[in-house]
């Protein structure tokens, strides 16, 4: 009985693990979805501004204030207004963090938006391209990219075995 139990606790922490990660990366597709709706109730530009707060990245959404686009600086002027708080994945999913695992992903780094760290959606649904990066404890990789045209997310998850990432369907 030990023994089964020695070898069935770790498999089940690497499982536990894996579902955070992919619960993380719905959440985040989730939160896309969210000010994507937002930009076409509201009729003006919505976006998620990531931040970096230490080793963690964290997003808030803001609103335009005066037709003009999100902007960094009228963010920091208090012209772009926050929807919500700003949060990190790490504070909802213990373990998990927007990031990249070891050998998933060529480039700079998480975030793939462009020169600026903000993911914007017009009042029409469409968006800024691109792709978040989302890095659970256990070294699984998950994907969210932003399609522009229609402003919609899709997840991804990369199979190292492979080399390549694939839908993950829930």
């Amino acid at each position: 009985m030990a023994t089964l139990t020695a070898v069935a606790i770790p498999q089940s922490l690497v499982t536990l693990d894996r579902s955070r990660a992919f619960a993380a990366a719905r959440y985040f597709a989730a939160r896309v979805a969210l000010a994507r709706a937002q930009a076409a109730k509201r009729s003006a530009y919505v976006a998620l501004r990531f931040e970096h707060t230490g080793s963690d990245i964290a997003f808030g959404m803001f609103v335009d204030g005066n037709r003009n686009g999100v902007r960094t600086r009228d963010i920091e002027r208090n012209i772009d207004r926050p929807l919500e708080r700003a949060v990190s994945l790490s504070d909802l999913f213990p373990g998990v963090a927007i990031g990249l695992s070891t050998g998933s992903a060529e480039g700079a780094g998480p975030l793939r938006i462009g020169s600026t760290r903000l993911l914007s959606f017009s009042p029409l649904g469409s968006a800024t391209s691109g792709s978040i990066y989302i890095r659970g404890r256990d070294g699984s990789q998950l994907a969210v990219r932003i399609f522009g045209v229609t402003g919609r997310a899709r997840v991804l998850r990369y199979v190292p075995r492979t080399r390549a990432w694939i839908d993950a369907s829930f």
